[in-house]
């Protein structure tokens, strides 16, 4: 059976490093069996991959894009704490900000981006508690932000 490592690279993803806090945290905190991340933004090599506001300046396909790249960022971070990732035992939580035009109102196909990735790549082990929250804006004016509780073993 694939690593979720392999599962990644399957995908002609990798996984990158963990991006760097934009303010007084750390990208994730281990206690006990489980692993909490903070909030990752579609950064990719350390630049933001996108900016403005769903259902305005970036489309809701765009958006679902950079909530998978929210995940991966994410993922990175677990692996960081833990070191292998066949040491996660299940994908416990996933919270989806989606900054929203007011009349916008699918932040729940914008987080299936990311939700559709950890599920590639932890197969049943990604199937998840959700929430998909539109907000009126999110830090350095990112489309989406991803958070995650994962359970370890």
């Amino acid at each position: 059976m694939a690593t979720p490592e392999e599962r990644i690279a399957g995908l002609g993803l990798s996984i990158p490093e963990v991006a760097r806090p934009v303010a007084a945290y750390v990208p994730s905190v281990r206690s006990g069996d489980h692993v909490y991340t903070s909030g990752q933004l579609p950064f990719v090599e350390g630049v933001l991959a996108d900016t403005g506001k769903v259902g305005a300046e970036v489309t809701p396909e765009r958006a679902r894009e950079l909530a998978a790249v929210c995940a991966l960022n994410a993922i990175a971070a677990v692996k960081a704490e833990v070191g292998e990732l066949s040491r996660v035992r299940r994908v416990v939580k996933v919270v989806g900000f989606v900054a929203s035009d007011p009349s916008f109102t699918g932040q729940p196909l914008v987080v299936n981006g990311a939700s559709d990735l950890l599920g590639e790549v932890f197969g049943e082990a990604g199937t998840h508690a959700r929430s998909a929250v539109g907000v009126a804006v999110l830090p350095l004016d990112a489309p989406v932000e991803v958070e995650m509780i994962v359970e370890v073993g």
